[in-house]
């Protein structure tokens, strides 16, 4: 079944001495010719981003700033002149999609309040209207009915804050019409081939069941149940519409991509698995209806590809493109034109236009061309053991132009905290190291990724072994001789933010500071505010963290609130003033504890942020006062 919990739901001048990493040597190395890079060029917009073919390949469309904000623009294919779609102000454009070769969709909401709205818009700027303007409502796209120009599938929680019916959506007029109503246990819907819905999936917050129905006509009917730990979850339909795909851990530790029997309820022929990693993503083309390929991360994106034509474009692609890695990030409908995205870990990459009969690249911008990737650090894939045997994985960023011994460091733990850390360019990593910091990210016990057993043994250890891993990361690193231990930082946010409190709180010798984003600092309290739309998972949630009415004492253990008075390092709180996710409660709970003990907190609120800031101007604030507060701890 689909998994609930993503609910927080990413080195020349001097001396050199070596150490292994992993399979990788390390050289350190003293250098004066990196510059310090302003901090708004790690933090501003992008300069173009986001680049998609309309469906009959004639125009191409993208996100760019215009008064700070990422809005959408449209122009012919290759063409010069642009037209400005959106024009947004108060917040970016969340995303969008084309809804058909002359209108474009795309989402947006107030403030960080997560309330999505659908919006469309015309290629030349007319008609743009909110096709979702109901108050206190959450939007989620279900089919883009690619065959079907004037419509598309939403869900919409307007009946039931709690749950998402389908609609049938008319895109030019904003008229729905109800095609589903969820009787309030459908956590999911799914659509085959011809936008027909024909899967739901339910939850009783612990046990998920797989429905299906061979027409729109017939009711749907329960097909497999199984416990939340075990996960089949559809991916898309075989192109018959008879079976479906999916990715599937039942009866064993990875996930694997399998055929589904739907008449059976049984997975059937094993299509690809991996002996390490869990695999979810699999690609096709609906053109020639079969399926082309699996991508899959290890350290990095990997793929394996089933059809020929698919490979030998890749092949082409990472020719052409050579010591980078290169995604198709769009593909026309007849397949005839390729969107190439480029990134590593040292830059954001760039855009190009594949023609895929005549093999040609053109590149169409870079993102952002203002950072120069031989001023960047590498990002080096690690792994060691925890106090338990287990063994961990992350990436470390050592500064570029630096002897890597007694460094100062900050640990970086993920959100989720059902997550996991991707290795690729990221703008805070590399702006901390040009600062002179190494940076050390760990998928703990939990992330997902690498197996059923790795993410259960997380179950309700929050604060114990999940904090153990973190903890046993940066005594590796000390015992490296990496890190100078006087000078270790922990920051991160939303679980990251938890895991920063917890690590001030329960090993309060081990961090000189510490940064708070977004994060949990009273489980109970995080409980009781969950979002409507959250609520099919509250059960498997307690189940994962723990229940307040029943195991109240293993939660106020793992809460840094009631834990303040042994935090001793200083503290820097950062909040959005509309999270739904993680509510300022959370932050004004522990700042109000540490001032009730005299302790001076610096706390930053922004009233326009929700789960996290994303205007540019609160960017820049977050990541300067940050900064400052790091550089008073750790660099003097």
């Amino acid at each position: 079944m689909q998994r609930l919990y993503e609910f927080f739901l990413i080195l020349i001048v001097g001396g050199f001495v070596y150490m292994i990493i992993g399979n990788k040597t390390i050289e350190s190395n003293n250098s004066s010719d990196i510059p310090e890079i302003p901090l708004e060029d790690f933090f501003k917009n992008p300069d173009m981003t986001s680049f998609k073919l309309s469906p009959d390949g004639n125009y191409i469309s993208y996100m760019k700033p215009w008064e700070n904000r990422m809005n959408i623009y449209v122009k012919e294919f290759l063409g010069e002149k642009e037209v400005k779609l959106t024009s947004s102000t108060e917040r970016d454009i969340y995303g969008y999609f084309w809804l058909n070769n002359n209108r474009i969709g795309y989402a947006k909401d107030k403030g960080g309040d997560e309330n999505i709205h659908i919006y469309g818009v015309n290629i030349d700027g007319t008609n743009e209207i909110d096709l979702t303007p109901y108050e206190n409502i959450q939007a989620r796209l279900i089919d883009d009915l690619e065959d079907d120009p004037d419509f598309i599938l939403i869900g919409l929680n307007k009946r039931d804050p709690r749950v998402h019916d389908v609609y049938k959506l008319n895109v030019n007029t904003a008229e729905i019409i109800l095609l589903a109503e969820n009787p309030g246990n459908i956590s999911g819907w799914m659509t085959d081939h011809d936008g027909k819905l024909r899967i739901a999936i339910t939850s009783d917050g612990v046990n998920n069941s797989l429905l299906y129905r061979e027409k729109e006509s017939e009711d749907f009917k329960s097909i497999l149940t199984t416990n939340f730990k075990e996960s089949v979850s559809p991916l898309f339909f075989t192109f018959d519409n008879e079976n479906l795909y999916v990715s599937s851990n039942r009866g064993r530790d990875k996930s694997a991509i399998f055929k589904f029997d739907l008449k059976n309820a049984k997975e059937t022929d094993l299509i690809f698995e991996h002996n390490e990693v869990d695999v979810s993503s699999l690609m096709s083309s609906k053109k020639r209806k079969i399926i082309t390929g699996v991508g899959y991360y290890t350290d990095k994106r990997s793929y394996h590809f089933f059809d020929d034509w698919r490979k030998n474009i890749q092949d082409d692609l990472e020719k052409k493109l050579p010591n980078i890695e290169v995604v198709i990030s769009d593909l026309s409908k007849d397949e005839t034109k390729a969107l190439v995205r480029t990134y590593s870990d040292k830059t954001r990459g760039a855009y190009y236009y594949y023609d895929i009969k005549e093999a040609k690249l053109q590149k169409l911008t870079d993102i952002s061309p203002w950072l120069n990737e031989d001023h960047m650090s590498d990002m080096l894939p690690i792994k060691y053991t925890a106090r338990d045997g287990l063994t961990i994985h992350g990436y470390l960023t050592l500064p570029k132009g630096k002897d890597h011994k007694n460094l100062p460091v900050i640990i970086n733990p993920h959100g989720g905290p059902w997550a996991r850390d991707y290795w690729g360019f990221n703008p805070e990593i590399q702006y901390f190291a040009n600062k002179g910091y190494a940076v050390f990210q760990m998928n703990f016990r939990g992330s997902v990724g690498y197996g059923r057993d790795f993410w259960e043994c997380s179950f309700k250890e929050w604060g114990k072994s999940m904090q153990d891993d973190i903890t046993d990361g940066v005594n590796w690193l000390i015992e490296q001789g990496i890190a100078d231990k006087d000078k270790i930082a922990i920051y991160g946010a939303s679980y990251g933010g938890y895991a920063t409190l917890a690590g001030l709180a329960f090993t309060p010798d081990l961090y000189a500071c510490g940064v708070d984003y977004v994060g949990v600092s009273n489980i109970f309290t995080l409980l009781e505010t969950l979002p409507p739309y959250w609520e099919l998972g509250r059960q498997m949630m307690y189940e994962m963290i723990g229940n307040p009415d029943t195991e109240k004492e293993l939660l106020t253990a793992a809460s840094p609130l009631f834990h303040v008075d042994k935090i001793k390092a200083p503290l820097f709180i950062a909040q959005g003033a509309n999270d739904p996710r993680v509510k300022k409660s959370e932050s004004d709970q522990i700042v109000e504890a540490l001032k009730e003990r005299g302790i001076d907190v610096p706390y930053l609120v922004k009233d326009n942020e929700g789960h996290g800031f994303a205007n540019e101007e609160n960017r820049f604030e977050f990541y300067r006062k940050m900064g400052d507060f790091l550089d008073l701890h750790l660099m003097n």
